[in-house]
């Protein structure tokens, strides 16, 4: 009963936990540049964090990069624009996603060439372990005699 009550308060707690940085700066006074802000700040990655956005985060640097956000916004700049001029300061890694590049192509597909290679070591490994079991065929007719007795032995006790 007391870990139901405890994970109901730290279920209870975890909502004020949730709430977003991005609501204690302060917000531009246009609302339609505004929501283009915590569009971008929503795709821009925290540099403190690392997996979370600077939307989200309560970094210092995280609410730094939101007021950049918002200044380049306001000046008007596009999304695009506004994106690469933080991929050129911090490079692609600033992006929640980056793009698929050359550059990028580990980030994007190492995660499948290690799974590849995983699943191509275990088919090896369970066929040398399935190889290195003896066939019946593999023992003498004094060995194999004593199987089938032991296994008659044992169906006749059940």
């Amino acid at each position: 009963m007391k870990n139901y009550l405890i994970g109901a308060v730290v279920f209870f707690l975890w909502g004020f936990v949730e709430a977003n940085a991005f609501d204690t700066d302060a917000p531009l006074d246009d609302p339609i540049l505004e929501e283009r802000a915590r569009e971008l700040a929503k795709e821009i990655r925290c540099l403190v964090c690392q997996n979370q956005s600077v939307f989200d985060s309560d970094a210092d640097l995280a609410k730094d990069l939101r007021v950049l956000v918002r200044e380049r916004v306001a000046a008007g700049d596009s999304d695009l624009s506004v994106k690469q001029f933080l991929v050129e300061r911090y490079g692609d890694f600033i992006l929640l996603k980056p793009p698929i590049k050359p550059q990028t192509y580990l980030l994007w597909f190492g995660p499948l060439i290690i799974t590849l290679f995983a699943f191509i070591f275990i088919v090896f490994w369970l066929r040398g372990v399935s190889r290195e079991r003896p066939e019946l065929s593999e023992f003498s007719a004094a060995e194999r005699r004593r199987i089938e007795d032991l296994i008659k032995d044992e169906e006749g006790g059940v």
